[in-house]
């Protein structure tokens, strides 16, 4: 793909970061204009098996389908590109505004807006957490479950290791294959 291209790629995924407020639903209309009517880089059909696709994993959709496109337009750069060019606008808003927000944090309706949010906050985390919680049980069972939460919970809480690198080994263990497929398959060969 040509510099032209990716610039198109990128501006075009700009301009849907710029426009498209309220969330990952609502930047769908937006994207489809850039990328079926606009540009013809992809016909109807196709987008809707890209939007179904997308809707199905895990994550938000605001980043799923420009980072598909845009790899399937313009390969692993043209990824990166309208990844970035849709959440840029984003991270400029939200470094304005955090500076906005410490700058003037004394001042009492916006101190009392900011501790407004914090019961928000614990409620939406308590939900996330009760729905992971849930779903460990689903697969791996409540003993299972809670005793990789007091372990991990340990080594973060009272260990001081970075939640990062828990995260990374679980990741890790989770990729190495079951101890019972090998001795299932040695069994199986005598």
């Amino acid at each position: 793909m040509t510099t032209s291209q990716q610039g198109k790629l990128f501006f075009s995924f700009l301009r849907i970061g710029l426009l498209g407020f309220g969330g990952g639903p609502s930047i769908i209309p937006l994207v489809h204009q850039e990328v079926v009517k606009r540009h013809a880089w992809m016909r109807d059909e196709e987008f809707a098996d890209v939007l179904a696709i997308a809707n199905t994993l895990p994550g938000p959709i605001a980043t799923k389908m420009p980072g598909y496109i845009g790899f399937r337009v313009g390969g692993s750069f043209g990824c990166i590109n309208a990844v970035l060019a849709v959440i840029l606008p984003m991270i400029i808003a939200m470094i304005l505004l955090l500076g906005l927000f410490s700058r003037y944090r004394e001042v009492g309706w916006i101190h009392g807006m900011g501790q407004g949010v914090v019961p928000v906050v614990m409620v939406m985390m308590a939900q996330l957490t009760w729905d992971f919680m849930n779903k460990s049980r689903l697969a791996l069972g409540w003993a299972m479950s809670l005793l990789m939460a007091g372990v991990a919970g340990g080594l973060i809480y009272w260990l001081g290791i970075h939640p990062g690198l828990v995260i990374g080994a679980l990741l890790v263990a989770a990729m190495l294959p079951p101890l019972s497929k090998g001795k299932k398959t040695e069994e199986a060969t005598q």
